[in-house]
Order: structure tokens, then C-alpha cells, then sequence
């Protein structure tokens, strides 16, 4: 009887227990559930420029808005709380939460890092994002980023880019030889094989490097953004079609700590949020491209210029070139690449028969 009793009574005590357990759980759930954050998200893109700009806003905008007010996000344009080429070093520290940027502008950091924006002659915006989300890249861009405390993820894609703006035509190889052009990432790289001169500027110093001849071309992104700088003003020639930046990837970058202390439902809903600006900025520029095209040609009668076979095939050779050397010296690149180029190769295949010879038909 006593053993019962004893059992009995041990029953209760644990019983117990876990009530006060639950109870205390459910007391820390509720605590977690009202704490509010307020983080600073920083980019390499003037405040509100259009696109580039406005996509970490409306990110920022639809995560207080999820959150009930619980996570705010202020965002900084480049210049504003550090220059546009820190975003990476800065979101890395924790001086700022999150940064929105793209990923070729730290090839001196990750070399591999590049060919997360875009690769010459590879992968449009919608297989980006099929190979990102579905293919493997984004575990291997994860990988890349964690030695730096940095969780990325895709923050948007322009499409396929123009060729950019020329001071004067480009009617051969020859024509490549010497020109100083802003034109980051593998692209530049491809330029250089070919005599140029490549250089990296933020989008806030393209045009005055453009109309004072400290460049003679650039390339920035397409018709919605070249108009917004104004670009037409600076050079005659405006050309494609954009080999060096097919499907231009964006990226969203996290401080691993700070996303580490949100609670669970507000870690999904910055998930979430970035997923939605991811597509809408590709979303954005398919609408706005057009009408910004036509207002070059037929209102500022800007000359549109198409690339010869003879200069795209060199640009294409060039590039094969590059990252076959950037692979064999580099294990990270020819990891990263492996994947990219099995995936292309897979997707290629398919587009043949099916979105390419829709285009052809229509």
C-alpha cells in the first residue's frame, strides 16, 4: 500500500512538473511573442532608387507590416551610413543587421562570390532562381557566406541587361582594345582578356565618370534604370544584347547573430518577405523596361546598337577563358561552377524546346 501510495504521490509531483514547465514555456513564448527589434539594413544603391532602391524598401515595409510592428527595418542608401562597396563588411560586423547589394563587388573577399550575380553567356533570371531555390545553389552560396557571419539569400533580379552605353561605336574586337568601362564581376574580367580596361564604380558615380571621359563606356543595368541616371545625356551609342549580365541576381545579406535572436515566426516571415521582393523586382523591371526603351529612342532619339557575331563570339570565347582559369586555381569556383554549369546545361536542354521555340512561334 505504501509503495502505491508512494507511486502515486511521485505521479502527482511529476505531473506537476510538467504543468510548471508548460506554464513557464508558454509565459516565455508569450515574452518572445511582444519583444520588438529594430534593425538598419544598408545598400549599395542611392535611397529609392528606382528598382535596385525601392525592393529593400518594400522588403522593409512588408516585414512591420507581417510582424504587427514587431521587426521595423530602416533602410540607408549607399553613402548614407557607409559607402555602397561596405554593405558586405558592414552586415558582417553587426553594425548593421542586414545589407542589400550584389555579390560580384566582393570577388576580392570570395571569388567564387560572383558568380552569384551573374555569369556571361549563363543562366537567365528564372533559371537563376530555379537553381538557387531548387538546384543546390543556395546551399553552396550559404557555405560561401558563413565564414563571415553572413546568411545571403536572392534579393531580386533585373533580367537580362543592356550591353550599356558607348562614347563611340563598337564595330569590331579592335574597338575593345583600351576602352576604360564600368563593368564589374566576370564581365569585367571578359573585357580585360580582350584589351579593355574594367572598372568598378557605385551606381551614384557612373555618370559623372561618363560625361567628364574618365570612362569611355558602361554598362549598369537596362532601359528603367539607364533613364532614371539619366545615361543618355553622357553617351551616343546604346547597346546589346547584354552577354555579360543575362539574369542579374541580387542579394539580401543577414548578419547570422542577429537572425539567430529572432524568434521563430519572425525568422519566417524575413524569409518570406525577401522570397516576395526577390520576384517582384524581376516583376518590376518586365514592366517598366519597355516604356523607358521607348522613351530613348523615340523622345531623346538615342542610337540603338547591336553587337557583330564577330564581337559576341570573342566576349563568348573570352569568358569560357576566364572562369576555366578562375576554376583550376580555385577550389570554391570550380565547386560553385560544377553545379552551375550541370544545372545550365540541364535547363538549357529544356528552354530549347520550350521557351525558345514559343518566342520563335508567337
Amino acid at each position: 500500500m505504501s509503495t502505491l501510495i508512494t507511486s502515486i504521490a511521485l505521479a502527482i509531483g511529476l505531473s506537476g512538473c510538467g504543468q510548471e514547465q508548460q506554464a513557464s514555456n508558454a509565459k516565455a513564448n508569450a515574452t518572445q511573442a511582444q519583444q520588438t527589434f529594430k534593425w538598419k539594413l544598408v545598400t549599395s544603391w542611392p535611397k529609392n532608387y528606382p528598382g535596385l532602391g525601392t525592393a529593400p524598401e518594400r522588403f522593409a515595409q512588408n516585414v512591420e507590416a507581417m510582424s504587427n510592428g514587431r521587426l521595423k527595418i530602416k533602410v540607408y542608401g549607399a553613402g548614407e551610413l557607409v559607402p555602397g562597396f561596405e554593405v558586405f563588411d558592414t552586415v558582417s560586423s553587426g553594425t548593421a543587421e542586414m545589407g542589400h547589394s550584389a555579390a560580384y563587388y566582393w570577388k576580392g573577399k570570395i571569388p567564387a562570390a560572383q558568380f552569384f550575380t551573374a555569369i556571361p553567356f549563363g543562366m537567365n533570371a528564372q533559371e537563376v532562381n530555379g537553381w538557387l531555390h531548387h538546384g543546390g545553389g543556395m546551399e553552396l552560396w550559404k557555405e560561401l557566406y558563413a565564414p563571415y557571419n553572413l546568411i545571403p539569400a536572392a534579393g531580386g533580379n533585373t533580367g537580362v541587361q543592356m550591353a550599356g552605353w558607348f562614347k563611340k561605336e563598337v564595330n569590331s574586337v579592335e574597338d575593345l582594345k583600351g576602352l576604360k568601362m564600368r563593368i564589374p564581376g566576370l564581365g569585367g574580367e571578359v573585357l580585360e582578356k580582350l584589351g579593355g580596361v574594367p572598372l568598378s564604380l557605385t551606381g551614384g558615380e557612373i555618370f559623372t565618370a561618363l560625361q567628364t571621359g574618365a570612362i569611355d563606356a558602361t554598362e549598369w543595368v537596362g532601359p528603367y534604370n539607364d533613364l532614371a541616371f539619366g545615361l543618355n545625356k553622357a553617351a551616343e551609342f546604346y547597346y546589346y544584347s547584354g552577354w555579360h549580365e543575362p539574369g542579374a541576381n541580387l542579394e539580401f545579406l543577414i548578419n547570422k547573430e542577429a537572425f539567430a535572436s529572432l524568434p521563430n515566426d519572425l525568422q519566417a516571415i524575413v524569409t518570406s518577405a525577401m522570397r516576395t521582393a526577390n520576384q517582384d523586382m524581376l516583376d518590376e523591371y518586365t514592366a517598366r523596361n519597355n516604356t523607358a526603351l521607348d522613351q530613348l529612342k523615340n523622345k531623346h532619339n538615342v542610337k540603338l546598337r547591336k553587337f557583330s557575331p564577330e564581337v559576341m563570339q570573342a566576349l563568348k570565347a573570352a569568358t569560357m577563358e576566364v572562369i576555366s582559369e578562375q576554376a583550376r586555381n580555385d577550389e570554391a569556383v570550380a565547386k560553385v561552377w560544377r553545379s552551375y554549369s550541370e544545372f545550365l546545361q540541364q535547363v538549357k536542354a529544356y528552354h530549347q524546346i520550350s521557351e525558345m521555340e514559343y518566342y520563335s512561334n508567337r
